[in-house]
């Protein structure tokens, strides 16, 4: 069950958050292995479209990059590779993610990453009202306007979505 009164300690997402004067909500639920996004829709009450997930990916090059994406749909790793002009894109094992973010895989957030990487978001999020995206931990997530994405953390929108 959603624990709404339980306050997280600091993580490097919210302190680039505060340091980039972005207001955010929290969000903390039980985080289940493998429950995914459905999982903290479910415990939250929120629609699982407006959950966003962050996907650390790389090109054919092994470069990383973030890809954000609603948590109902999956990512077309063709169209992103032609969107963003990539000969080929696929997730990266977890292992590699955990290296390029800083993260636990579950816990990955694109504010804050260890490495600077280029990020991408499926263009439709940004049109909705209010995202829940991971803040730096697993079972917790902040709310935040979809602008913040591109505005704030230079997120390029895509076409993507399968």
């Amino acid at each position: 069950m959603a624990r709404k009164d339980k306050h997280v300690s600091e993580t490097p997402a919210t302190q680039w958050l505060k340091a980039q004067k972005v207001a955010y909500t929290e969000h903390v639920y039980d985080y289940v292995d493998h429950g995914g996004t459905a999982e903290s829709s479910r415990q939250l009450g929120w629609p699982e479209h407006q959950v966003i997930k962050t996907l650390v990916m790389q090109d054919e090059r092994a470069e990383p990059l973030i890809v954000l994406m609603h948590g109902d749909r999956q990512v077309s790793t063709k169209n992103l590779a032609r969107a963003i002009g990539a000969k080929s894109v696929e997730p990266c094992k977890p292992e590699v993610a955990q290296r390029h973010s800083g993260y636990m895989v579950g816990g990955t957030s694109p504010f804050g990453t260890r490495k600077a990487m280029p990020v991408y978001v499926e263009a439709s999020v940004l049109a909705l009202d209010a995202i829940l995206i991971n803040g730096g931990r697993r079972g917790y997530l902040v709310g935040i306007a979809p602008a913040v994405l591109s505005e704030v953390l230079g997120a390029r929108p895509v076409g993507c979505a399968l």
